[in-house]
């Protein structure tokens, strides 16, 4: 018997059917995932993402790949590190990928799924 749930997508909260048990028929299966990416991912707390979200970590583990994760204030650059809420910085996901972990404290663009 074949598995097909109507789900919601654990990052952007939109609904697709999951088809577990028809995997090459499932919309996660036609998106093209590197190594680097699917190693990602087993790291993260997300169960089912949507093929926009699938897609969007494969963009973000290309970028990340081009930079380093900045160790000093000096070399947080705005628009890729951070961006500013009135007196707040607010981290990106691709800063937090870079970072390498969750930190666990609720990150509003946290990659791993530790704001979930």
């Amino acid at each position: 018997m074949e598995k097909h749930e109507e789900t919601y997508c654990a990052k952007c909260n939109a609904k697709f059917t999951c088809k577990a048990g028809d995997i090459t028929n499932c919309q996660c299966y036609a998106v093209p995932l590197s190594e680097e990416t699917k190693a990602f991912l087993t790291k993260t707390h997300f169960n089912c993402l949507c093929k926009n979200c699938l897609e969007k970590t494969e963009q973000h583990v290309q970028m990340a790949r081009k930079h380093q994760f900045p160790t000093q204030k000096v070399m947080l650059i705005e628009g890729l590190h951070y961006y500013k809420e009135g007196c707040y910085f607010v981290f990106t996901e691709l800063y937090h990928m870079l970072r390498g972990n969750c930190c666990k404290s609720g990150c509003r663009h946290c990659p791993y799924g530790g704001n979930i």
